[in-house]
């Protein structure tokens, strides 16, 4: 069962809003690669707002995910994509409707 998630506010600097949506349909592949990520989504809230969800089985397979190759690859693109660091919000998830 999914027990934990991740939700991840972006907000795009002014001109690099197609980098942004460029970079999460990349990170489709290095999650893919994560055996512990149930579920990832890449989302587009407005013309400038994007976001990612992504979802557990536990603890251990959100930290590794924190710890992973998109993380990493995010948190050294963010100065030049985004307008501020992305705002992590950690969840617990309460129920699940998933493949598998």
């Amino acid at each position: 069962m999914t027990t934990k998630a991740l939700f991840v506010r972006l907000e795009a600097k002014p001109g690099k809003e197609n980098e942004v949506a460029k970079f999460l349909r990349d990170g489709q592949g290095l999650v893919q690669q994560e055996p512990a990520t149930t579920a990832w989504f890449g989302i587009k809230l407005g013309p400038a707002t994007f976001a990612i969800f992504d979802a557990f089985p536990d603890d251990a397979g959100r930290d590794a995910h924190l710890s992973g190759k998109v993380a990493k690859a995010l948190m050294e693109k963010a100065p030049d994509l985004l307008v501020q660091p992305p705002k992590i919000e950690k969840a617990d998830v309460l129920a699940d409707r998933l493949p598998g």
